[in-house]
């Protein structure tokens, strides 16, 4: 049985949208692929390239998923990642020179993982920043607020640049994982606008590491009612959350 949940979430500093954007979609007949992003604020409208990298991503899932339908091969997942990135890096210059975008109607975070539910293996890789969760085990990929988006590179060769791709997270054995844009660190009390990091350890484990509900679709919905209500905190920047649990 595998558990889907997902959300998106405007934090409280934010006015007109979320720009943070969540995808889940099978990329073979026993993996999925999983992002989460994250539009810059600084940015032109970066809900629009959150939002856009999510439907490329969505496509090429479509394509791959095809591909190893047709040829009846399935590669693995590090050479698959590697291809669905360098369809993502194409598309993106193609839609840049169609729309006639400038670089900073695309800055948005990509934070982009392969799973494989049979064989319990896996791969993430941060274009930018963000946390990931694996089995309860907490990775943040901070770069100080100047996050290395993937627009940055968009004029060089893509070999070279994914060459120099470090923030890579490779995984066996697997049971739970998720992928959350950097706004699961901006949680603060709703009346005093201050953080506590104690509070926000168990905010973190609440959502991410907890059990309850992890048959409910909507159960981070709940879980973030609750959070607001009887916790008394919010998010003050957009949050994004999805999360695989697999059942026994």
């Amino acid at each position: 049985m595998i558990y889907q949940q997902k959300i998106t979430q405007i934090g409280s500093f934010h006015i007109n949208h979320s720009e943070d954007y969540v995808i889940s979609t099978e990329i073979g007949k026993s993996r999925l692929l999983i992002a989460a992003m994250d539009g810059c604020t600084m940015g032109d409208e970066s809900y629009f390239a959150s939002a856009l990298c999510g439907r490329l991503l969505r496509k090429i899932s479509k394509s791959e998923f095809y591909r190893e339908y047709v040829h009846g091969i399935q590669v693995p997942i590090d050479v698959q990642f590697k291809r669905v990135l360098s369809v993502l890096f194409d598309e993106l210059i193609s839609v840049k020179n169609i729309l006639q975008l400038e670089r900073n109607e695309l800055l948005t975070t990509l934070l982009i993982g392969i799973i494989d539910v049979e064989a319990l293996q896996g791969q993430v890789i941060c274009l930018g920043d963000g946390v990931v969760c694996i089995d309860g085990q907490l990775t943040e990929f901070d770069q100080g607020n100047q996050p290395d988006y993937l627009a940055y590179h968009l004029t060089e060769n893509f070999e070279t640049w994914y060459a120099t791709v470090n923030q890579k997270i490779t995984f066996q054995g697997f049971r739970d994982i998720s992928l959350c844009t950097d706004g699961i660190l901006s949680f603060v009390d709703a009346e005093t606008n201050q953080q506590n990091e104690v509070v926000t350890e168990h905010l973190i484990h609440y959502l991410l590491v907890d059990q309850a509900e992890i048959s409910n679709e909507n159960g981070l919905v709940k879980k973030l009612h609750r959070i607001k209500t009887k916790w008394n905190m919010i998010n003050t920047d957009d949050l994004g959350i999805i999360r695989i649990t697999l059942g026994k």
